[in-house]
């Protein structure tokens, strides 16, 4: 049988089910959209525990606590990380209060899981690292792409050389919004570098590594808020990955792997679960069929994969690690220098 009739398999994913994690007592600090997801995610796709949430605003604290029958609700952050029945603090607060907070939990003696962006630029990130390194105890950004079922097959057909040396990458992820929404607010960091453009150059890592050159454009929402950027990043081989992320308008949000012997092409979103196939030059495809459907069930992943690190003694994951969240926020850096974008920590 020669290469070009030989039925290209995709490798299966390694992942396991969330729900053979171990248990581990859980804090949330931030009742927000992602918490409630987080949370309905853990209900009903783990064994974990929800021991406490906290919010400064008592009222949605407590009817937060009442809707997901979370025994205790605390008004303080602080009461909260001092809670003997918590084990490791989930961080849903806004973006320009990641550092704080999870420097506060990490502080206090818990481990901490921070959504996405683990910080607002690489200094903070690293700072949160060295932190956890001295107290030993785990910390990791909850980048949900990195540890669902999709990401690791496509890990695997990378490790594997399947696409050959991959010599493109295309990642764009738009969403319109209105003007109310909190991402058209500059005091919480708001626009599209960081709630979106964070999965694009993640995805373009992943596949490239770090860049050793940026070239941005933008486009401004209004005169205090950046709206859409595109961004060319080239990786120390020459290839380039191609970026776009924007809320003016929504885009298809589809990611694509191209290499000398074939390509890689999501169905749809491509930082969600989801289907993508697989074409090769010598004619032979291949579909990877996603059985996680998305919201809620895909953030279980890794809730799951926090709680297997911490009962091993672990620091971080080695699917996403702190320095791969860090080297992330320096491409951030480097695309908000060039287009002089600044939040107010």
């Amino acid at each position: 049988m020669t290469a070009s009739t030989k039925a290209l398999i995709l490798p299966s994913s390694r992942v396991p089910a969330p729900s053979d994690a171990p248990p581990l007592r859980w804090g949330i600090l931030g009742p927000g959209w992602i918490a409630e997801r987080f949370v309905e995610a853990l209900r009903t796709c783990t064994s974990q525990h929800i021991s406490a949430v906290a919010s400064r605003n008592s009222q949605r604290g407590t009817r937060f606590a009442s809707d997901w029958k979370i025994p205790a609700v605390y008004n303080s952050y602080d009461d909260l990380v001092a809670a003997p029945d918590v084990d490791v603090v989930y961080i849903a607060t806004p973006h320009t209060a990641h550092f704080e907070h999870a420097t506060l939990a990490l502080n206090a003696g818990k481990h901490v899981v921070v959504e996405k962006p683990l910080a607002l630029d690489a200094d903070q990130g690293r700072a949160i690292a060295e932190l956890a390194q001295a107290k030993g105890l785990f910390a990791m950004e909850a980048l949900w792409s990195a540890f669902l079922p999709k990401f690791d097959v496509i890990e695997q057909i990378l490790a594997d050389g399947v696409l050959g040396d991959i010599g493109t990458v295309l990642a764009d992820h738009g969403e319109h919004f209105d003007t109310d929404h909190r991402i058209y607010d500059p005091a919480l960091a708001g626009g599209p570098l960081l709630d979106l453009g964070t999965y694009t150059v993640y995805f373009a890592q992943r596949a490239l590594g770090k860049p050793v050159s940026v070239t941005a454009v933008g486009q401004q929402a209004n005169p205090e808020l950046n709206g859409q950027i595109s961004a060319i990043l080239q990786s120390p081989t020459g290839a380039h990955a191609v970026v776009n992320t924007t809320i003016l308008a929504d885009t298809p949000s589809r990611g694509t792997l191209s290499g000398t012997a074939g390509m890689l092409c999501t169905d749809g979103v491509f930082y969600r679960p989801g289907d993508f196939t697989v074409s090769l030059r010598d004619g032979r495809t291949a579909r990877f069929v996603d059985e996680i459907s998305g919201y809620p069930a895909g953030l279980a992943f890794e809730a799951a994969e926090a709680a297997r690190r911490i009962t091993g003694g672990e620091l971080e994951s080695p699917c996403h690690t702190l320095n791969d969240a860090i080297s992330t926020l320096h491409t951030l850096d480097e695309i908000r220098r060039q287009l002089g974008i600044e939040f107010r920590a």
